[in-house]
């Protein structure tokens, strides 16, 4: 005896396909929805204690360098050069992240605590205007600009004006 087998038609097939793809793509915003809900959350709430300062002061809001590190702003230059050339928005941008000499906003508490690094004390202090390496530290951005936090012992030199260093690109 032959046994009769049953063929299922290939669109039939194909059409059961496409309704299970849609299925499996409707479940994924499902769960990206769950998921994104969830991240708003979560950011709420971590959010909803922050005290903003009332101080005028924007040192007092920049974030405070842990350890041996340094908080340092970039010195991004006159906005005009020596002929009178008002200087672009971007350009200014530009030299700020090409420039090695900035304006030391904050000192960490252990920089410059190490003496065998450190003999003759720190190498520079708050309100400095220091010249570091090009590619040295972590940059981050803040309202109006940029920021870095180097590490005590990036600091090359410390200079009186930070014009008279010539900034190369390279």
């Amino acid at each position: 005896m032959k046994e009769k087998t049953m063929e299922i038609p290939k669109r039939k097939f194909a059409l059961e396909e496409k309704d299970l793809a849609l299925e499996a793509d409707e479940n994924n915003k499902v769960a990206e929805d769950k998921e994104n809900r969830f991240l708003k959350k979560l950011q709420e709430e971590a959010t909803s204690n922050i005290k903003h300062l009332e101080s005028d002061k924007i040192v007092d809001r920049l974030p405070n360098p842990t350890g041996w590190r340094i908080l340092v702003l970039p010195y991004k230059g006159q906005g005009k050069t020596k002929g009178g050339i008002i200087l672009s928005d971007q350009t200014m941008e530009e030299r700020g992240f090409s420039t090695v000499t900035g304006y030391v906003l904050k000192v960490g508490p252990d920089a410059y605590r190490d003496k065998a690094r450190f003999p003759d004390g720190p190498w520079c202090k708050e309100k400095d205007w220091i010249i570091f390496g090009r590619y040295a530290g972590s940059r981050f951005g803040i309202e109006g600009g940029e920021v870095r936090i180097l590490n005590d012992d990036e600091i090359i030199a410390v200079v009186k004006d930070p014009e008279d260093i010539l900034q190369f690109k390279t």
